[in-house]
């Protein structure tokens, strides 16, 4: 119980207190969500991929890491078309709901968990994060996949009228983070050294903003949501991202035989909750926006109580 209280105090209680902040921000001053997220997008999330990247060596490992991630995306696909026609759901909630399982917060959200989880004195050795640079590698990893995917196979889910091939790599193109990884693996192949140039203080500085930029910002785009809690679906698509989610990931760590630190992060880095990309895109492809964003607004409410828990089987399973 001590080590469960630990988790909550250090790692997620501090998440919801920076959403609660955002939201009463919003609230109070009327932010510009749009701009939130853009640098979120465009700045923070680059940087610190970029950073993690060059400080973490490549292993085969991460590579299998992806692979774990792509195949846990098409189970995730699977169960939720498979639960969607068994309710009988209308095609754009089916949708909808197949996007809202698939496609989970590995950013503002799971990144910002990582950190918090590994520099928690639960996962510290002598007071030090050992394993903090390994975890984010796997979120990094994570997060690529995520937003490869969602923005080309979620789009395309999602009903949207014109999509095309075209449209789609165009789609992935426009994502800096592509090119934040390609630039960090291209430079530890030359001999030049970053780190000693001012531009690796900056990044430092950016990636240091990261968390607290984007928990506010989901916060700030929570208290524009309308929740109509006559809904009754979105709760079972809840159900399966908080809980499916992390139960297919358990049995994929096993077939792949992830052990230790790595098991621990490929665990945690699937029980964030729905991601708000998915709610946008129903709102772009016209389809069920009203499911899609009370998807998004309950699952990262109840996600402070599953991903506490998920954080401690980590713990103690692996």
């Amino acid at each position: 119980m001590q080590i469960f209280l630990s988790i909550i105090t250090s790692s997620i209680i501090p998440i919801f207190l920076l959403i609660s902040l955002g939201f009463l921000m919003d609230k109070k001053f009327k932010l510009d969500s749009n701009t939130l997220t853009k640098m979120n997008f465009y700045v923070f999330v680059p940087a610190f991929t970029f950073v993690n990247i060059s400080l973490t060596d490549i292993s085969i490992n991460l590579v299998r890491v992806i692979i774990l991630t792509v195949v846990l995306l098409l189970l995730n696909f699977l169960f939720s078309t498979g639960f969607g026609r068994l309710l009988r759901l209308p095609y754009k909630t089916r949708k909808a709901f197949e996007n809202s399982v698939m496609f989970y917060n590995s950013g503002n959200i799971g990144l910002s968990l990582m950190t918090l989880v590994f520099s928690s004195p639960v996962f510290m050795i002598n007071g030090t994060a050992v394993f903090l640079e390994l975890a984010i590698s796997v979120q990094v990893m994570t997060l690529l996949v995520q937003n490869l995917t969602v923005n080309t196979i979620g789009f395309i889910n999602s009903g949207g009228e014109g999509m095309t091939l075209k449209k789609g790599v165009g789609s992935v193109l426009r994502m800096p983070t592509i090119y934040a990884v390609s630039l960090a693996i291209f430079l530890k192949f030359v001999p030049f050294d970053l780190t000693v140039t001012p531009v690796w203080s900056a990044l430092m500085f950016l990636r240091h903003g990261l968390i607290p930029v984007s928990l506010i910002a989901i916060g700030a785009q929570l208290s524009k949501t309308k929740i109509n809690l006559k809904l009754k679906t979105p709760y079972i698509a809840v159900a399966c991202r908080l809980l499916g989610g992390p139960a297919i990931a358990f049995g994929l760590i096993h077939l792949f035989g992830f052990e230790g630190v790595m098991a621990q992060a490929i665990f945690i880095a699937s029980s964030t909750p729905t991601a708000i990309n998915s709610a946008l895109l129903s709102l772009e492809a016209k389809g069920d926006s009203d499911f899609a964003v009370q998807t998004v607004t309950m699952s990262t409410l109840f996600s402070a109580i599953t991903m506490t828990t998920v954080v401690y089987l980590a713990y103690i399973l692996f």
